[in-house]
């Protein structure tokens, strides 16, 4: 792991970059695949905030990147609350992770999809067809035809998949790849 400290409107001390170093080396345990963690402090400048010492990092996985904010009367209490709510967000990548194995797996023998342990990454309905190349007129009358919100075609002049939908304004959008 690759770990910067930043100060913004304070000098780091020496004690303080080892301090966050041993309790953000704890991260290692949860994230097999961790890369790089940049901490950067800070201390509010506003006399009426109480808690100003401020730790906010970013850590760079080979998944996702993980982010959080912290504040705290003094920088090695932001840093403790910094590293748990990392580690948090670091065991919840790991369920999901974890749960989502098994779906996709149950995904390929199952044509109605995967139903997933995490609703926020629920599939409910799993769809296959036909895609005949057209124009995007072709595509937004098949799109009325239909009277979905959207309609996903190939493109009769680059071969490429595209969508057309259905604008609140009443238009219609494409989207076709860069």
């Amino acid at each position: 792991m690759r770990l910067q400290v930043k100060g913004k409107n304070v000098e780091v001390s020496d004690p303080i970059k080892r301090y966050a170093e041993e309790k953000l080396r704890k991260l290692e345990r949860h994230l097999h695949d961790l890369t790089q963690v940049e901490l950067e402090l800070a201390v509010e400048r506003n006399p009426s905030i109480a808690e100003d010492h401020i730790a906010e990092a970013t850590v760079w996985t080979k998944g996702p990147v993980l982010r959080a904010r912290e504040a705290a009367t003094d920088h090695k209490a932001s840093i403790d609350q910094l590293v748990d709510k990392l580690t948090r967000q670091a065991q919840r990548y790991r369920e999901k992770r974890r749960d989502r194995r098994p779906a996709r797996a149950a995904n390929n023998h199952n044509a109605e999809g995967a139903h997933m342990a995490d609703t926020d990454l629920q599939i409910v309905k799993s769809k296959q067809f036909d895609m005949k190349p057209m124009s995007a007129e072709d595509a937004v009358l098949q799109l009325e035809l239909v009277g979905h919100d959207f309609y996903v075609f190939r493109s009769a002049d680059s071969g490429d998949v595209n969508v057309v939908y259905r604008r609140n304004d009443g238009g219609y959008g494409l989207i076709e790849p860069s």
